[in-house]
C-alpha cells in the first residue's frame, strides 16, 4: 500500500488550465498580421504560432490547416467590417465616409483584401450574403427615389466601394504627385471630403420624368 503525503492526486496532467478561447483569439490575431504581411502563400504556421506565443499544434487543433485559418481570418475581418460600416437605408454617402475611416484605421483589412484578389478568388458565404444585402438596400433606395437609379444597384455599389479605397490603394507614383507626405492628416481629410462629394454626386437622384 502506498501512502500519499503530498496532498490530493493532481491527475494525469498537472499543468495550469488553459483558456482555449483566449488562445484561439491570440492565434487569430497573429494570423491576421501574418496573412496581411505575407499573403496566403507566403504565410508560415511557425511564425503565426511564434507571434501568438503558442504551440503551433494548437493552431491545427483550433482552426485546421492554413487555408482554413485564412478563411477564419477573413470571416472575422468581414464580420468586423460589416458591423462597423453599416449601410443604413441605402445611404451610400455616409457609408463611403464610414468605410474610408474604417480602412484607414485598420490597414490590415485592406491588405488582406488585396492579397485575396491577387492570390485567388477566395470568398466566404457570409461575405456574399453581406454584399447581397447591401446591393438590395441600394436597389430599395433606388426604387424609393432616394438614390440615382440610372445605374444597376450592383454597379453603383461596386463603384462606391472602389472610391472609398481609391487613395488608400493608389499607386506609389500617384501618391508622390500629392507631395512627400501623401497621407498626412490634412491630405487624408481633403481626400475624404473629395470622395464623399464624388459619391454624393453619382448617387444623388435625378429629376423623374413626369407621368404622361
Amino acid at each position: 500500500m502506498v501512502t500519499r503525503t503530498n496532498g490530493p492526486d493532481p491527475g494525469p496532467k498537472a499543468s495550469r488550465p488553459r483558456d482555449s478561447r483566449a488562445t484561439a483569439e491570440l492565434l487569430l490575431t497573429a494570423a491576421t498580421a501574418e496573412f496581411a504581411q505575407y499573403g496566403l502563400a507566403g504565410a508560415r504556421i511557425d511564425r503565426i504560432a511564434e507571434r501568438a506565443g503558442a504551440n503551433k499544434r494548437l493552431l491545427y487543433v483550433y482552426f485546421g490547416d492554413k487555408d482554413a485559418l485564412f478563411t477564419a481570418v477573413l470571416e472575422h475581418q468581414v464580420g468586423r467590417l460589416a458591423a462597423e460600416t453599416p449601410l443604413v437605408d441605402g445611404d451610400l454617402v455616409t457609408y463611403a465616409g464610414t468605410r474610408f475611416d474604417y480602412l484607414l484605421a485598420h490597414p490590415e483589412t485592406a491588405r488582406l483584401a488585396a492579397w485575396r484578389r491577387f492570390e485567388a478568388d477566395h470568398h466566404t458565404a457570409s461575405e456574399i450574403e453581406g454584399y447581397r444585402a447591401k446591393v438590395e438596400a441600394v436597389a430599395t433606395a433606388q426604387r424609393a427615389g432616394r438614390v440615382n437609379d440610372s445605374l444597376p444597384a450592383v454597379d453603383l455599389f461596386a463603384m462606391v466601394l472602389r472610391i472609398t479605397e481609391s487613395w488608400l490603394d493608389a499607386p506609389p507614383a500617384l501618391l508622390a504627385v500629392a507631395g512627400e507626405q501623401p497621407r498626412t492628416q490634412e491630405r487624408l481629410a481633403e481626400h475624404r471630403a473629395a470622395l464623399i462629394e464624388a459619391v454624393r454626386r453619382i448617387t444623388a437622384p435625378g429629376p423623374r420624368a413626369a407621368a404622361g
